[in-house]
């Protein structure tokens, strides 16, 4: 896969964040070298986050995001600021525009102030910057005082600067977090030359004409990695696998065919799926794995929520709205309550659950489920994915790899 098509939920989440007309969209066009969002002297301007992938040289690929200021004092300038708060969910690294459009005089900088303490309770590495630099007159002042403030020296940045993009990129390659890397999704847990057997159905679940985004990705991977690649549908296993003169190092399955592989499975092929495998890529296996255990412990009254990162046209026998709750009221008791949210609906409040399962993520990026993960733990309630969750409804949680 090329830096030019990498996924966005792979790419490196920038967010440029700042109040009305302080630059937030010139500084996106510079580092772009195009009209990626419109700019205008008039407030407001940006009333939508606006996104633009690229790479960066000793980065990688990005995506940058510009939102609305957020001194946005306008009727929508509650519902903007939440797109803000929404944005922020995703952000690897923030870029905060300091000063705003007062270009002359002693800056205010409390606006920015409440920002950075939201960013750095979040944990989100920021970039001060200061736009406009080619027609403010307190630049240096205003460096002064971000210094005092933020004990952070800004980039200084103006839209007809070549060199802008350059002390920008630097900046960030400062910023970026210590445990950021491009990671992978089979880990260690294939070599070069290991064969691996896929086992993926082709149901109403499966796009016409094409693979789902996790078994691309994990079939580049592989191929990255110098791997044999064999693909089959579960119906065809058995012939796949006798054509084998041996079997497979490790077979990869959809989870919701899991018990029906591990039977067919030889003795000698470790075990997965693509959705386990994404709970590693993108989230915190562990806690998935030890969350799953609190299945056991459902009772006929109780509560699950259950989250998609899509916002796809669920269709017949769809994995997380039919399957998953059929297999735990078949557990539990068809009265166990069963919510489903998809895309960025996600509660604040997860108390009311006594278990929530996530899909496998590909539409997010680490970050985000991340983040979701660590308001379940702050709240005390278990959270797993769809993988870990039916590997541990089939009894098989063991036996498979993660």
């Amino acid at each position: 896969m090329s830096l030019t098509t990498t996924p966005n939920s792979d790419r490196l989440h920038i967010t440029i964040l700042g109040r009305v007309n302080s630059g937030k969209s010139s500084l996106l066009n510079t580092i772009t070298g195009q009209q990626s969002a419109v700019v205008s002297d008039t407030a407001g301007t940006t009333t939508d986050v606006v996104s633009k992938a690229m790479e960066l040289r000793g980065i990688g690929a990005c995506l940058f995001v510009d939102t609305p200021g957020f001194d946005d004092r306008s009727i929508l300038g509650k519902q903007r600021t939440e797109q803000i708060h929404k944005a922020l969910e995703r952000a690897d690294i923030a870029i905060l525009m300091c000063g705003g459009d007062s270009l002359t005089g002693i800056p205010d900088l409390s606006e920015e102030r409440t920002w950075a303490a939201r960013l750095k309770e979040k944990k989100i590495p920021t970039v001060f910057v200061v736009g406009k630099t080619d027609v403010r007159d307190n630049t240096a002042l205003l460096v002064e005082c971000i210094k005092e403030e933020f004990s952070q020296t800004p980039v200084c940045v103006s839209a007809d600067s070549a060199d802008s993009v350059e002390h920008i990129r630097l900046a960030i390659l400062e910023a970026l977090p210590e445990d950021y890397r491009s990671g992978s999704i089979t880990g260690d847990m294939v070599r070069q030359g290991d064969v691996v057997l896929l086992v993926m159905p082709q149901d109403a679940q499966a796009p016409k004409g094409r693979l789902i985004l996790p078994q691309v990705q994990t079939i580049r991977e592989l191929l990255d990695k110098k791997c044999i690649v064999v693909s089959c549908t579960p119906d065809d296993m058995q012939s796949a696998l006798s054509a084998l003169a041996s079997p497979p190092q490790l077979i990869i399955t959809d989870s919701q065919v899991f018990g029906r592989v591990y039977e067919m499975k030889p003795e000698g092929s470790r075990l997965t799926s693509f959705s386990v495998l994404f709970a590693g890529y993108k989230g915190d296996i562990r806690y998935f794995v030890k969350s799953a255990l609190a299945i056991d412990s459902l009772t006929p009254q109780s509560r699950i929520l259950i989250a998609e990162a899509c916002t796809h046209a669920p269709a017949t026998e769809d994995i997380g709205r039919e399957k998953i709750p059929r297999m735990l009221r078949q557990r539990v008791g068809q009265s166990l309550e069963v919510d489903i949210v998809s895309g960025a609906d996600f509660p604040q409040d997860l108390t009311p659950y006594d278990l929530v399962i996530h899909c496998g993520s590909c539409m997010f990026n680490r970050k985000h489920v991340l983040g979701r993960v660590e308001r379940a733990v702050s709240q005390g309630v278990p959270m797993t994915n769809y993988g870990i969750a039916i590997a541990h409804l089939s009894g098989i949680l063991s036996k498979i790899e993660y």
